[in-house]
């Protein structure tokens, strides 16, 4: 019996041995591939970052496009609505003097206007 233990003590520390050497070799051949990798997540994890920054950057002055335009808008129809206001008071006037001149008529005066326009 002291044999067969012999013998069994001997391939479980020939089956260590094989363990450790088998984990020295798979740790010797992929530490640099890990390392490359990490170097790679690191990079590609400071990218990201920056473009999110990029990226609110853009979002934020994107706001401030799309409320200046808001602002031009209102602008824009503020001065539309005061310059109808205007041509309205002036367009009133001209048909006033148009149909003195025609004899207060509005069918002569745009016949009128239209038989000049056409040179009749």
């Amino acid at each position: 019996m002291t044999g067969w233990a012999l013998r069994l003590a001997g391939a479980g520390l020939l089956i260590l041995l094989g363990m450790a050497v088998g984990t020295w070799g798979a740790t010797r051949h992929f530490r640099p591939l890990l390392d490359d990798q990490q170097s790679k997540v690191t990079q590609c994890t400071a990218a990201r970052d920056n473009l999110t920054g990029l990226a609110q950057e853009q979002g934020k002055a994107l706001g401030d496009l799309m409320l200046a335009a808001a602002n031009r808008q209102a602008v824009a129809e503020q001065a539309v609505g005061v310059a109808k206001a205007s041509a309205d008071a002036d367009y009133a006037a001209a048909n006033r003097l148009q149909q003195e001149r025609t004899g207060g008529d509005q069918c002569d005066a745009a016949t009128s206007i239209i038989d000049k326009e056409l040179g009749l």
